[in-house]
């Protein structure tokens, strides 16, 4: 029989690939994330059924520079591999498989022909340990490492048990009736073993027909909502670098064949990428193999890779928009997402602005390549697809990220068919533009205490911060204070907010003795806070309970004179009373606010209610509360317990004329200040005098 004709049957050469890491072995074998540290080649000329040629290469890692000890007292176990052979030894990997090329030059065998196939010992030596390690190296694996055939499938045929397949080399010895080698010719005594199972094989007539193929290219498709996906094929990746596309993720599972279109990226509600993805494969060996890859990496980052259903691809990657369906249809090689485009952006303007630059790129089919996202009442989001018909013009068209279209500045993204789809599904859904519910709402409205019992007293042993970012919480507010917060008493920061429930920029804070607010305000104050990319320095003043008092209270002052009341009640950071609970007029440092009392002036108002709230504080302040039941007073009959109006619909005294809000104090000339600031009049000798409008 000649070549030829061989060559429509089967290989001509088959080349036994045997592969060992510096890790794990057998099925765990490349889970560990851990280099090559041995290539094993060994040619069989099918026609002659006699090998031609051996070669072996020991590999050097990257790690051999860093550890002294690189290879698992598993592989020493099983190999006569050290350390000292690696190192001494050891080449890169990239060197090893163009010695391999040049070897096979020299006996006249060329692995570039359809003709030479490798075998391996099951699919993990290619899939996860060659094919992943030579990508995150960027080393271009010739393409005859991308089909194999799987030894292990190939005896399960030759004895006619395709459902039962052997898990090793020794099965595979057992299922066929071999004697195991015993020589030491190899590094690894497998690779004597598989080649007289090879052997065995060709004898008896078996033929190597069907390769596994190893798909290097991510196929685009469409899904729709209607197909039909094995819940068994479906992964779901989290912790994923935010600006990744699908071709990232695709060389995350190299190796493993996705199915077409079956990277899903998630998005958040605010429709951008959150992190995760989910991934469909052609069938669930595959889907196992990537369950494998848990906390493998993409840079610094580890990925974490869990079992998914198909309804959760559904979800995200099914379409149902026929405008959608007929976009993704024209045969795109790359999908750009373009963000914040004009609302009156043209079709015409996208063409131009990729036809224009240095790196000018054309859009498949025209103005029909160019797809607006829209609200169901037409409106323009300030999205777009745009599809283009080669690879080489992705990088092409992504160079013209944040360049401008008028006076708007648009960010472009390598974007997938199933996110097309879940843009187009969230921006036809009007439920998508619902304000989302307050959380103002999901806080129960309970009875508080009442302020001016939280805020009492005059001894100066609360300090009082302004300039304080609005993102700002309590744990930011500890971190600024240092070593000072040690001396705030139990719940003692809180954090205030207006009536429309957003930060002030202020807060209180109360110590646990005057000495330890004055020491914080002292060394504290002006002093500055980073957060984020923001640097704000912060005000902070010794103060007292009453005075917090009269400032939120809009300067009413407590019926009650502080000097008659009970010793101040130090605040328990706004704790909630049960419903049950009724302040009398016994109770320490109770003074009722007369809300209903007659004879206001036009000068008088009610501020909006602001609550203290324990530490850590919520990230919003409710805007109304129900107010405890109010003690009998003379002249003031009984009110009944009724919630407080909200802010929107408090009703406010009129008012003669502008109020000006002036915050004076008296300041030491020896408190630290910023540079910046310019000089103020002094006030005496040794102070001056700061006015605040």
């Amino acid at each position: 029989m000649s070549i030829k004709g061989l060559n429509m049957i089967g290989p001509h050469h088959v080349c036994i690939l045997y592969v060992a890491t510096a890790g794990l072995q057998g099925p765990l074998m490349g889970s560990d994330e851990q280099e090559i540290v041995l290539l094993i080649y060994v040619i069989i000329d099918v026609m002659q059924n006699k090998v031609v040629g051996i070669q072996q290469y020991p590999v050097r890692p990257l790690a051999a520079d860093v550890n002294e000890n690189i290879l698992s007292d598993q592989l020493t176990s099983e190999s006569v591999l050290t350390d000292e052979l690696i190192k001494s030894a050891g080449r890169l990997l990239e060197n090893a498989l163009t010695e391999f090329e040049i070897y096979c030059a020299s006996i006249h065998v060329d692995p570039h022909n359809p003709g030479f196939q490798f075998v391996t010992d099951g699919q993990l030596p290619l899939r996860q340990c060659l094919h992943p390690e030579a990508c995150r190296k960027d080393i271009d694996l010739p393409y005859y490492y991308s089909t194999f055939h799987d030894l292990r499938k190939e005896v399960a045929k030759f004895i006619g048990k395709t459902d039962d397949l052997p898990q090793s080399v020794p099965d595979m010895v057992t299922y066929i009736d071999l004697k195991p080698e015993s020589e030491n010719e190899f590094y690894k005594k497998e690779a004597k073993d598989m080649i007289n199972i090879v052997h065995r094989l060709i004898r008896d007539g078996h033929r190597f027909e069907i390769p596994e193929t190893i798909s290097l290219i991510l196929e685009p498709g469409i899904c729709s909502k209607d197909d039909e996906i094995d819940g068994n094929c479906v992964v779901r990746a989290r912790g994923l670098p935010w600006q990744s596309s699908d071709q990232d993720i695709a060389k995350f599972f190299r190796g493993l064949n996705v199915a077409k279109g079956g990277v899903a990226l998630c998005l958040s509600p605010q429709g951008r990428r959150n992190g995760e993805a989910l991934i469909r494969f052609i069938n669930q060996e595959h889907r196992d193999m990537a369950l494998k890859r848990h906390k493998h990496h993409i840079g610094p980052r580890y990925i974490e890779v869990y079992r998914a259903s198909g309804d959760d691809f559904l979800s995200v990657a099914g379409g149902s928009n026929g405008e959608a369906q007929a976009f993704l249809s024209r045969g795109a090689s790359v999908i750009v997402r373009m963000r914040g485009l004009p609302y009156d952006c043209t079709a015409k303007q996208v063409l131009d602005f990729f036809a224009s630059g240095e790196q000018p790129c054309t859009v498949l089919d025209g103005p029909d390549g160019v797809l607006f996202v829209k609200k169901p009442d037409g409106r323009a989001t300030g999205d777009a697809f745009v599809l283009f018909a080669q690879e080489s013009d992705a990088p092409k068209a992504l160079s013209k990220h944040r360049e401008c279209i008028g006076s708007r500045y648009i960010e472009l993204f390598r974007s997938t068919t199933a996110e097309v789809q879940q843009v187009l599904n969230r921006s036809l859904d009007p439920k998508t533009y619902e304000q989302p519910a307050p959380l103002i709402a999901q806080i129960p409205q309970v009875p508080l205490l009442p302020q001016h019992i939280i805020t009492s007293g005059t001894r100066k042993d609360c300090i009082r911060l302004r300039g304080l970012p609005y993102e700002a919480q309590v744990e930011h507010i500890l971190d600024f204070l240092g070593d000072h917060a040690k001396n705030i008493i139990l719940q003692g920061v809180h954090m205030v907010y207006n009536a429309q429930g957003q930060p002030s920029g202020e807060a209180f804070i109360q110590m646990d003795s005057e000495q330890s607010a004055f020491n914080a305000a002292q060394q504290k104050h002006h002093r500055y806070m980073i957060f984020g990319k923001k640097q704000r320095y912060i005000e902070v003043f010794q103060c007292s309970g009453e005075d917090m008092n009269l400032v939120l209270t809009g300067g009413i002052p407590s019926p009650v004179s502080p000097a008659k009341a009970a010793p101040a009640l130090l605040s328990p950071g706004g704790n909630i009373i049960p419903t049950a609970f009724h302040p009398g007029t016994n109770f320490p440092g109770y003074a009722p606010l007369q809300i209903a009392a007659p004879g206001l002036g036009p000068r008088q108002f009610f501020p909006p209610p602001i609550f203290y709230w324990p530490y850590p504080s919520p990230p919003v302040s409710p805007t109304s509360y129900y107010a405890p039941p109010m003690p009998t007073s003379a002249g003031l009959p009984q009110q009944p317990q009724q919630p407080m109006l909200p802010h929107e619909c408090l009703q406010l005294p009129p008012i003669a004329a502008p109020i000006s809000a002036i915050d004076g104090r008296i300041i030491p000339e020896s408190m630290g200040r910023p540079e910046h600031e310019k000089t103020r009049q002094t006030f005496g000798q040794s102070h001056y005098v700061e006015l605040i409008i």
